[in-house]
C-alpha cells in the first residue's frame, strides 16, 4: 500500500467511513475501540463523528451502564460498552495492586486496607445515594488514615483512594459522574456487583490483542505494548493463541494482523471521495498507535503553528481535521465565540465548510466546550485559539 491508502485503511478500520451510521454507542466502543476520557469531551465526539450520536444519547447509554467509563489497560480509564466491562476491567487490576504496594511501603499492613475496604463497601451498600469522597471519609472517620507528609510525596495522602481503586477494580463499585456527563472528572461512588470475568488473565489479554488488532488494522510489537502494557512473552502469547500473522499487506516492514484482515487488506482501494471529520487530538485513529505524525502527508510534513511542527509531535497540540485518515488541518472550539476556530493546510473545500458547521453546531448545542482533559479551559487555550486564527488569517467580526 502507498501511504495513502494506508492512512484510508486505518480509517475504514475506526469506522469513520460512515460505516458505523446508525450504530448504538455500544457497537461503535466495540468496533472502533474504547474512547480515551481523562475528563475530556473525546468519548462524545468519537461516538458523533461515527455514528451520529448525540450526548442525550449518549449519556442515556451511560446511565443504563450501556457503556461505562473503566479503568483497564495500563490501568488508564476509557468509555467502553457493557459487553467488555468484566474481562477489560481484570487488565486494570494490576495498576490498583500497585498503589497498594505503595501503601505497603508506607507502613500500611494488608489487614488494615483490608478492613477499610469491608467498611467503605458496607457503607456504600446501605447508602440510598452515591457518596463523593469526602462524605466516605467523613463518614467512615478513623477507618481512613492520614499519610502524612511522606504520603503525600507518593500520591497517597490517605489510605481511602487505593481502597477506592482496589473495590473498583474488582467491580465491587463503580465511579458515578457528579452531572451524569463523560467530561466531568468529579465522581461519587456506589456499590456494583459486577460478575467476576469468565476469562482467565491469559484469555483477557488474548481478547484485547485481538481487539486491538481489529481497531487498528495493524500494528507492530511495540505499538501494542504501548496500548496494552503486556510483556515481550506476553504479547507473543496472545499473539500465537490469535493465529495473528506479521503481513506486509499494509506496511513493508510488517504489521501484526489478523489473517481476516490482512486478506481484506489485499483488495483494499483507496476512496475517491474526500470522508471528512473533525476528531479529538486523542481519538482513537491516533491514540491506539500513537502515531499522529504517520497521518500527516509527506508534503505536509513542515507544517505546523509556531515552532511545532506536525511530523514531530507524538501527540497533537490541536484537534485534527482529516480526510480518509490524512490529517488536513487543525481546529479548537471557542465558547466565547461559538464558533470553532480551524486553519486547513489548503483552502478548505465544500466539504469540510460543511462538516465544520455540523460539528460547530453539535458542540454549541449538546456539550457547550470542547475539552481536551479535565484541566482544560477556554483561557488555558485561547493562546492555542489566536494562534490558529492568525494562521488562517480570521479576523474577528463585530
Amino acid at each position: 500500500m502507498d501511504s495513502a491508502t494506508q492512512r484510508a485503511w486505518n480509517w475504514h478500520k475506526q469506522g469513520l467511513d460512515g460505516s458505523l451510521t446508525g450504530a448504538t454507542a455500544a457497537e461503535v466502543l466495540s468496533t472502533a475501540g474504547w474512547a480515551r476520557s481523562i475528563g475530556g469531551a473525546n468519548p462524545y465526539l468519537t461516538l458523533f463523528a461515527r455514528a451520529g450520536i448525540r450526548r442525550e444519547q449518549a449519556d442515556a447509554d451511560l446511565a443504563a451502564l450501556a457503556i461505562y467509563e473503566l479503568p483497564t489497560a495500563r490501568g488508564c480509564t476509557y468509555v467502553l460498552g457493557e459487553n467488555d466491562f468484566a474481562w477489560a476491567l481484570s487488565l486494570g487490576q494490576g495498576a490498583a495492586e500497585a498503589t497498594a504496594k505503595v501503601l505497603d511501603k508506607l507502613g500500611v499492613d494488608r489487614s488494615e486496607v483490608q478492613a477499610l475496604a469491608d467498611k467503605t463497601l458496607q457503607l456504600l451498600e446501605n447508602a440510598d445515594v452515591p457518596l463523593d469522597p469526602k462524605q466516605l471519609k467523613d463518614q467512615l472517620g478513623d477507618a481512613v488514615r492520614s499519610l502524612g507528609e511522606e504520603g503525600k510525596k507518593k500520591g497517597a495522602s490517605t489510605t481511602l483512594p487505593t481502597v477506592l481503586g482496589l473495590l473498583q477494580a474488582d467491580g465491587r463499585i463503580r465511579r458515578v459522574p457528579v452531572n451524569g456527563r463523560l467530561d466531568v472528572q468529579r465522581y461519587a461512588y456506589t456499590a456494583w456487583a459486577l460478575p467476576a470475568p469468565r476469562e482467565s488473565p491469559e484469555q483477557a489479554r488474548t481478547t484485547l490483542m485481538e481487539n486491538y488488532l481489529r481497531w487498528t488494522g495493524g500494528a507492530t510489537l511495540k505499538q501494542t505494548q504501548w496500548f496494552t502494557a503486556f510483556t515481550v512473552a506476553q504479547s507473543k502469547a496472545a499473539l500465537a493463541a490469535l493465529g495473528a500473522v506479521e503481513s506486509t499487506v499494509v506496511d513493508p516492514d510488517g504489521l501484526w494482523m489478523l489473517p481476516a484482515d490482512a486478506d481484506a487488506a489485499a483488495n483494499f482501494a483507496l476512496p475517491q471521495d474526500e470522508q471528512i471529520q473533525l476528531l479529538a487530538g486523542s481519538d482513537s485513529l491516533f491514540l491506539l498507535r500513537r502515531n499522529s505524525a504517520d497521518h500527516v502527508a509527506e508534503e505536509d510534513k513542515g507544517l505546523g503553528i509556531g515552532k511545532e511542527k506536525l511530523a514531530l509531535t507524538a501527540d497533537l497540540p490541536d484537534h485534527p481535521i482529516v480526510d480518509r485518515g490524512r490529517i488536513i488541518g487543525l481546529w479548537q472550539y471557542d465558547p466565547g465565540a461559538e464558533r470553532i476556530a480551524y486553519w486547513t493546510f489548503r483552502p478548505p473545500t465544500a466539504a469540510v465548510t460543511q462538516r465544520i458547521k455540523e460539528v460547530e453546531t453539535f458542540i454549541r448545542e449538546d456539550l457547550g466546550d470542547f475539552r481536551s482533559f479535565s484541566l482544560d479551559s477556554p483561557s488555558s487555550r485561547q493562546k492555542r485559539i489566536d494562534a490558529i486564527n492568525a494562521a488562517a488569517g480570521y479576523e474577528k467580526q463585530g
